[in-house]
């Protein structure tokens, strides 16, 4: 693996974060990444963690706990730094984030369709837990 530093996100990472996400797909229409962002960096209870390597933004990981389970979000590496082991490095950080605030679940969310995803969280130890996540909109988006 290259030699990456994993740090939370700065105010001026904003778009290079913003535009990782959507190099990688992991971004949709519906969500508004740069108010995502905001939420997710308004408290102690989540952070976007980056990775840069040869002073370049090459991964995310957002991350939170909602007081009960850990979720990660937004997990994206750089199309060209992909399996060179970012990904594995991100997710360690950010599982790493959770248990130093004594978090000992983490959960995350892939689309039914996505086998290569599915298959890399799988190679990390993540199991489907067969159930299905409900969702309703309960604000103004």
């Amino acid at each position: 693996m290259p030699k990456a530093t994993i740090r939370d996100m700065t105010d001026d990472e904003t778009g290079a974060v913003i535009a990782l996400w959507h190099a990688t797909g992991v971004s949709r229409p519906w969500n508004d990444p740069v108010r995502d962002i905001a939420f997710a960096r308004r408290d102690s209870h989540a952070s976007v963690l980056v990775a840069i390597c040869a002073e370049r933004l090459v991964a995310t990981a957002m991350v939170g706990e909602d007081g009960h389970r850990g979720w990660v979000y937004y997990v994206a590496v750089d199309p060209e730094w992909q399996g060179t082991g970012l990904g594995s490095a991100i997710m360690e950080a950010a599982e790493r984030w959770l248990r130093n605030r004594g978090v000992w679940k983490m959960q995350l969310l892939v689309r039914e369709d996505n086998l290569a995803v599915r298959r890399f969280y799988e190679h990390l130890g993540y199991r489907d837990t067969r159930t299905t996540c409900l969702q309703k909109i309960i604000g103004a988006v």
